[in-house]
């Protein structure tokens, strides 16, 4: 007789898991979040790293007076596609970040394929008419950037003079050149996202965006160069190290907002993304000695410098500071984990708990994006599968008892919300009629008839439940859509996204209370990925984009993969 199998013993503690969304999905939660491998712009650094992609110069033919045209080539394994950067003499009249400009330092386009001379040609003359041009097949991305005017001419006088610019005044903004748009997926008639085929090197969300800005900053980089060059034939070009800590400009402000209002899938998916990869790396069995330990250690001490040598003042966030001597804490706490080992069956898991008990939200987010690097293959598959499609669809067959159920489980944030509190209803959301941007202000100032752009779920998921009461709630959702028409909307927004956990944040930004900064963070820094986030009025943010990434030139020869968080230049 064989002998008896030994009895499974359940685990001592439940395996990690993403956080509930009610403790997630709160803006000063969702702001602390920090840039991670999930992030647009590392995602596509990761993949362009590990693919070794291949970006050549085929054109640069700008003169002194900076006006001209330069293109580029890059090879993946997943495509070819040509950056277009067409310079302009910088000029002040109509120079604004805003959609209003009309003059910027730069435009350019992403096409597949290899651009021919009619593609350039008619680029160029439609790109600058933007929403009455149009853009030709293939493209991807339009997009528009203008220099920091005084750290780009200091940094081509430098070089000039055979020299590298000021560690000091790179440091101050940390970009040549600004990001003043990157508008695709259909705009201008470029190519849609959802149309991109399996297979295709961008077909993940904003991996085409934030191409195009990583060229911005690539081709930012080669002209202060090339100027310098037909300056003086004493000229030198930008270090590697200077040109690696230099990346593009990024601000953002309260239209990120009405994103999150229109793409909660996206957003679902993405914060999931990142959710997933902390549980999977929360639940790694790291013991004694343990090189991924040495790997976190390493990451969280570089991530301490960076943010000690922060020059940006915040307002509505954490000096960093306190971030970098938090981190510092955080750091001697992985390498006791290292050289004593744990006896908790998930040692990661209990130094989250732990450093989430004792430290800033953003150091605990900090150390959370840092982990999911000791996961890295997981990390990038889910990066790359988040393609989705907002398309709802009511369902009027539903019985009014399942909608009431969904609306208990999912929206009690929702139902709880005291909306006869003073000042719930103080602000409106709107387009300027100036400089066709979205805006928020008092809605006593706001004409009676004003269109409000904001979502108000907090308001409308209320009216859907107050609606049902007393209803039979076996009667279908349709009978309730022909007596209640005006709550189409909300009822096909909790249909459609029923059984998603993190599509909406837990906020009612109609009230005084509500910090658009928190949710702009939020795209910008979780999302985006963009470093020094430094804000203004509570609502504006501007930070730089691929801060330490690698150079064309570092993709072609093998690109450290560990590229965030820069040190400063040494002078």
């Amino acid at each position: 007789m064989s002998a008896a199998l030994p009895i499974p013993q359940a685990p001592s503690a439940p395996r990690p898991a993403p956080r509930d969304p009610d403790f997630l999905m709160r803006p000063e939660r969702l702001a602390a979040f920090q840039p991670s491998r999930v992030s647009a712009s590392r995602a596509l650094m990761a993949q362009a790293i590990a693919e070794r992609w291949k970006i050549t110069t085929r054109r640069f033919d700008i003169g002194a007076d900076s006006a001209g045209t330069a293109v580029y080539e890059i090879a993946t394994p997943g495509g070819s596609f040509s950056f277009m950067a067409f310079s302009n003499t910088p000029q002040r009249a109509g120079r604004t970040g805003r959609i209003i400009g009309r003059a910027w330092d730069m435009t350019g386009s992403l096409v597949e394929g290899v651009a021919s001379e009619a593609v350039i040609e008619t680029t160029r003359r439609e790109l600058p008419k933007l929403y009455a041009g149009r853009a030709t097949p293939g493209t991807l991305i339009w997009c528009r950037s203008n220099r920091s005017m005084r750290v780009f001419d200091a940094t081509v006088a430098a070089l000039a003079e055979g020299r590298q610019p000021e560690p000091a005044l790179l440091a101050q903004v940390c970009y040549l050149m600004r990001n003043t748009g990157l508008d695709g997926n259909g705009t201008f008639g470029t190519r849609s996202f959802l149309s991109l085929e399996e297979g295709h090197a961008l077909r993940h969300p904003l991996a085409a965006q934030m191409l195009a800005a990583y060229m911005m900053r690539e081709f930012a980089a080669d002209l202060a160069n090339h100027l310098a060059a037909l300056q003086s034939p004493g000229a030198v070009a930008l270090s590697a190290e200077n040109r690696r800590f230099l990346g593009v400009g990024n601000g953002s402000a309260l239209g990120l907002i009405l994103f999150i209002n229109n793409h909660p899938r996206l957003i679902d998916a993405w914060i999931r993304a990142r959710e997933e990869a902390i549980a999977a790396a929360r639940a790694l069995p790291v013991g004694k000695d343990d090189a991924r330990l040495t790997h976190l250690e390493t990451l969280l001490r570089r991530a301490a410098r960076f943010r000690r040598e922060d020059r940006m003042v915040y307002d509505a966030f954490a000096p960093s500071a306190l971030i970098a001597e938090q981190l510092e804490e955080v750091a001697m706490l992985v390498a006791r984990l290292r050289e004593t080992g744990s006896d908790a069956l998930y040692p990661l898991d209990e130094l989250a708990k732990q450093v989430g008990a004792r430290f800033h939200p953003e150091a605990e987010e900090t150390l959370l994006s840092l982990m999911i690097e000791l996961v890295p293959e997981q990390a990038d598959r889910l990066a790359r599968a988040m393609i989705v499609t907002e398309e709802m669809e009511a369902r009027p067959a539903m019985r009014l008892a399942e909608l009431r159920d969904i609306l208990r489980r999912e929206y009690q944030w929702a139902l709880e919300w005291n909306l006869s509190a003073p000042g719930s209803y103080d602000h409106i959301w709107y387009k300027s009629a100036t400089a066709e941007e979205p805006r928020r202000g008092l809605k006593s100032e706001a004409p009676a008839d004003a269109f409000n752009l904001g979502l108000d779920v907090p308001g409308l998921v209320q009216a859907l439940d107050k609606a049902m009461a007393g209803r039979d709630p076996a009667e279908p959702v349709a009978r309730l859509l022909l007596a209640r028409p005006d709550l189409r909307q909300i009822i096909t927004r909790v249909q459609s996204l029923a059984g998603l956990r993190y599509h909406q944040p837990r906020a009612n930004i109609m009230g005084d209370d509500f910090v658009p900064a928190h949710l702009v963070r939020l795209m910008n820094v979780a999302l985006h990925g963009v470093d020094k986030t430094r804000d203004y009025l509570a609502r504006n943010l501007r930070g730089v984009l691929f801060h330490g990434a690698p150079t064309a030139a570092d993709l072609a020869a093998g690109a450290e993969p560990d590229w965030f968080y820069p040190p400063e230049p040494q002078a």
